[in-house]
């Protein structure tokens, strides 16, 4: 699956005129071709790459500083995209070479072959209170769950409760910073943002591990 949108096009616009272009180059030749020009020349901002999941499509987004997003279906991935272009740079295209090695590891984490993600993260979307929660959520281990009291405890901030559930709700990259293993404490699994349901598939599959 491949998401266009209308600031891929103008950029691919931009970058044609920029770069020699041959008349036998295909669509997907030409945007991949300028995709790693742009790369190349420090024009590409963010990249996106969409992958299979068991739950849906995921959209991929990267900068020169590591994985900065990661989308379910649900979260609709065009107005991500639209989001990402205003918080961080219009300069946004779909090219997959810099999560390559995320989109492997998710196949591999997916497949029951991995338990921890190995990739560089940019959390450059959240700040405050929500960035130290979703710093913590990266040392719950595989198989293991946290209530939202006792990651408010881990962040120094018992009270803030509410907080904790609001910042898993904001994580800018699910799955590869697992806020899925934060529970209720009365062991409810809660709410998540890609669904309970996917939230359950999560759960189930690590515990079976």
């Amino acid at each position: 699956m491949t998401t266009d949108t209308s600031t891929d096009n103008a950029i691919i616009a931009q970058l044609a005129a920029a770069f020699p272009v041959a008349d036998s180059d295909t669509d997907a030749e030409l945007r991949a071709r300028l995709a790693a020009e742009a790369e190349r020349e420090g024009l590409l901002d963010v990249s996106y790459r969409t992958v299979d999941s068991p739950f849906g499509p995921l959209l991929l987004a990267g900068t020169p500083l590591g994985l900065v997003r990661v989308a379910f279906q649900r979260e609709d991935h065009e107005a991500v995209l639209a989001k990402l272009s205003t918080a961080i740079s219009p300069r946004i295209l779909h090219s997959p070479r810099r999560t390559d090695d995320v989109a492997r590891q998710l196949d591999e984490y997916f497949a029951g072959r991995r338990r921890h993600f190995d990739v560089p993260i940019d959390l450059q979307l959240v700040g405050g209170f929500r960035r130290e929660v979703i710093s913590h959520l990266r040392e719950i281990a595989y198989g293991s769950t946290e209530s939202y009291a006792t990651v408010a405890k881990a962040t120094g901030n018992p009270a803030a409760v509410r907080a904790v559930g609001s910042a898993c709700s904001h994580n800018p990259v699910p799955v590869v910073v697992p806020c899925h293993r934060v529970v209720r404490s009365d062991g409810t699994i809660g709410q998540y943002l890609g669904g309970t349901e996917a939230k359950a598939v999560l759960l189930a599959m690590e515990a079976a591990a």
